[in-house]
């Protein structure tokens, strides 16, 4: 096949059983080729935060062996940088990397919302908010692609628990969708243009993703614009017929035989036709075609300069949730420290199942730390070991830390606690490492805790016996001597959470409908996932969305909020709608070291018709700043970041009004608001038989449709019933159609059916 072919050509030569083979694959990591027409088979990776490309001599379903590559931070870090130009530059090197390794797929970014605490898959997964996940997965994408290596964004869509993940049926309202779910892969979509898209394994409403027309073809390629393909997540497919009648391109992995056999049913069946089957066959040509090399193939990569901008990565990622009394830095010459925690020297940087990395190196803490000052180490407790003297390891963590100036404590969550296929049970530590720090703060008081975690933790129980928390998240190979950096102060912390810390678990807002049951999964909680419920109901939290310290200070101040004309906006960012808002903060770094803020853009239109979050993000940037330096940070909301999903209209909706713009370092640390109105045009939601008085009245050509009838029924003028207030609010929610049958002789007969006439005309 040349490097540039013709798909119509192709088309028109391959027999219906060769297409039919064609949109499902080649064994477990491979599309199928069709030697007599030259077309290649091109091999595809998992690789979130790192390739997985399967050894020749690895098992079956590929999760035994691979290829050495550079394992970057998992998403759950990643996503608390929130640093687009980071996410980019990782991007880059992994398509460095998948480039060097002859593929033409990585399987990533995942960008599902962090809906519970729980999700074993959340270590792979960047946010809360539909914000961060949309603008850093497109960084992903746009590095990757760079390489001439496609994407496969995913899951797509609602995917957000492992329990039941194969059948269970998301039961989410459009607006939910809309505003949380769907947001990010729009973004993403619309800004990147990923390659390939995942459909995820769940059903969404009782509908299987895998063909569910409305998701792959009405909203994915109609509204979005997706010009790649859209391929199965693994074994996800659960009819392959329906699933390419609805806009599945290609089915992973091969099925032997037995996909192809029912689709080649289908189009002789006249199930589907052969017209239908040429749009996924010609997809998958074309990505066949973009996947030959387009920029210059290597079989090396610069593993060290991959590592240390994994290093630089973790730095940016961690989050130094508490540090009482300027506990960190860490000062050498003001004493001893102890490092307690077999994480310490057995770093946990990765999560399990499929995006396991076989890393080209790993660092760990201990090591890096004792290349700058003398430690002494106690492990303290076991990880995942049931013969671990439990005992016998407090009593020398205790001893230890007895001694010493400063204790430096690892904790965290075994691998066991969280992977793809299961979800977690709880939030919490494993009671032994708990005990360790009890009993370590009881004989030291300045108490330092390192958390490798994918999930957030519940801090709630141990956080006041330690004067400094650092989450470190799964921070990659690299991770050990980024948190060395840290403690030290070679590296400042930067990192954001990316996700909201509850004080305990029942305060999550999907507490009661997680993982529901029945194979169906509720989503009661709407448009309220994270801090967006937590603030709604201004219930404490351990650490609110967005917070992070750092070892400097900052300042905002000139705030500056403005309309803008309503014109077109650039035509990589028009489907936001036109600029509306213009908002500028200046921002200065008033410690006495170089650090990087994060300035957060909430808004909030508590006046608005309909239930709206106190506050949603809508823009962050950061930005790094020299002691003393001040820089002025300027952001555009367009018309979609004031707008809302409305599901009477079936599209966003901006309504004119009231919107209070905050910036500040948290969702719970504004530091300066103000007040903007926004001009827009009133909506007339459409009328119907069951639209109520209110509606009718509230109706630009309703309303005067209506009185006029009113004031010329049968019965005489009957407009004075809506002069008193107390009547028209009493009968507002009646439709209009009720009223008509209980004022009887009183309306002309059919007069709803008039009215509606004289609306729609």
């Amino acid at each position: 096949m040349s490097a540039r072919f013709d798909i119509p050509a192709l088309l028109a030569e391959l027999t219906v059983a060769e297409k039919a083979a064609l949109v499902s694959g080649s064994g477990f990591w491979w599309t199928r080729k069709i030697e007599r027409l030259g077309i290649p088979s091109v091999m595809v990776s998992d690789g979130p935060h790192g390739l997985r490309k399967q050894n020749t001599d690895g098992d079956h379903v590929g999760l035994g062996s691979s290829v050495p590559a550079t394992c970057f931070p998992t998403a759950s870090a990643l996503g608390s940088s929130w640093d687009i130009d980071l996410a980019r530059q990782v991007g880059v090197a992994i398509g460095e990397e998948a480039r060097g390794q002859d593929l033409a797929v990585v399987l990533g970014p995942g960008i599902n919302i962090k809906r519970s605490p729980l999700c074993g898959r959340n270590f792979e997964y960047l946010s809360e908010d539909p914000l961060i996940s949309g603008e850093m997965g497109a960084a992903m994408v746009h590095g990757i692609q760079s390489q001439g290596v496609g994407t496969s964004l995913k899951h797509y869509a609602v995917n957000n628990q492992e329990n039941d993940r194969l059948r269970v049926s998301a039961e989410v309202d459009d607006r939910t969708l809309r505003e949380i779910y769907l947001a990010g892969f729009e973004r993403v979509v619309r800004s990147a243009q990923p390659w390939t898209v995942m459909c995820s394994y769940n059903r969404i409403n009782g509908v299987y993703a895998s063909q569910d027309p409305w998701l792959l073809t009405d909203v994915l390629r109609g509204e979005w614009g997706f010009d790649g393909l859209v391929v199965s997540d693994w074994g996800a497919v659960d009819d392959p017929a329906a699933a390419v009648a609805a806009g599945l391109d290609l089915e992973m992995p091969s099925t032997g035989g037995a996909s192809a056999a029912k689709v080649l049913a289908a189009v002789e069946a006249g199930t589907i036709t052969e017209a239908v089957l040429d749009i996924a066959v010609g997809r998958l040509l074309q990505l066949l075609e973009r996947s030959l090399p387009g920029v210059e193939a290597t079989d090396t990569f610069d593993a060290e300069a991959h590592h240390r901008l994994a290093r630089t990565v973790a730095q940016d990622c961690a989050v130094l949730l508490k540090n009482e009394g300027g506990l960190l830095p860490l000062v050498p010459s003001e004493g001893s420290v102890a490092v307690i925690g077999e994480f310490a020297r057995s770093p946990r940087f990765q999560g399990a199942g499929s995006s396991k990395v076989n890393p080209t190196k790993v660092d760990d803490a201990l090591t890096a730390l004792r290349e700058e000052l003398a430690v002494d180490f106690a492990a303290g407790f076991g990880i995942d070991d049931p013969k671990a003297d439990t005992a016998a390891l407090l009593a020398e963590a205790v001893e230890l830390a007895r001694g010493a100036r400063t204790v430096v404590l690892f904790l965290g969550l075994p691998a066991s606690y969280e992977s793809e296929g299961y979800d977690r049970d709880h939030m919490d530590l494993p009671a032994d490492q708990v005990a360790v720090l009890e009993a370590v703060a009881a004989v030291n008081d300045r108490v330092v805790v390192v958390l490798a975690n994918g999930s957030v933790v519940s801090a709630a129980g141990w956080a006041d016996h330690a004067g400094a928390i650092l989450e470190g998240w799964l921070g990659g190979q690299a991770g050990g001597g980024a948190i060395a950096d840290l403690l030290l102060g070679a590296a400042n912390p930067s990192g954001r959470l990316a996700e909201t810390m509850p004080l305990r678990l029942a305060d999550n807002p999907v507490f009661l409908n997680f993982p529901g049951e029945d194979r169906r999964v509720r989503y009661g909680e709407g448009i309220y996932v994270g801090y967006r419920y937590y603030d709604a109901v201004d219930r404490d939290v351990s650490y609110p969305f967005g917070h992070g310290l750092s070892y400097t200070t900052f300042a905002y101040s000139d705030l500056t909020v403005t309309n803008l004309v309503s014109e077109p906006g650039d035509p990589a960012t028009r489907w936001l709608g036109a600029p509306r808002v213009a908002v500028s903060i200046t921002v200065t770094n008033t410690g006495s070291v170089a650090g990087k803020e994060v300035p957060q853009v909430y808004v909030g239109a508590a006046g608005a018709s309909v239930a709206r979050p106190v506050r949603e993000l809508k823009a962050f940037a950061k930005v790094s700043l020299a002691p003393g330096e001040a820089k002025t940070v300027s952001f555009t909301l367009c018309e979609r970041d004031l707008s809302y999903w409305s599901t009477r209209a079936n599209g966003w909706v901006l309504e004119g009004g009231l919107f209070e713009v905050a910036v500040g370092a948290s969702s719970r640390d504004l530091r300066l608001a103000t007040s903007v109105t926004v001009e827009a045009p009133s909506l007339a939601l459409p009328l119907d038989h069951s639209s109520t008085l209110g509606e009718w009245l509230d109706h630009p050509v309703g309303y005067e449709v209506l009185t006029e009838a009113l004031r010329h029924s049968p019965a005489g003028d009957l407009t004075p019933m809506l002069d008193d207030p107390e009547q028209r609010r009493m009968l507002g929610s009646f439709p209009v159609s009720r009223l008509v049958t209980m004022l009887g002789d009183a309306m002309t007969p059919g007069l709803v059916d008039q009215l509606l006439a004289q609306v729609d005309g």
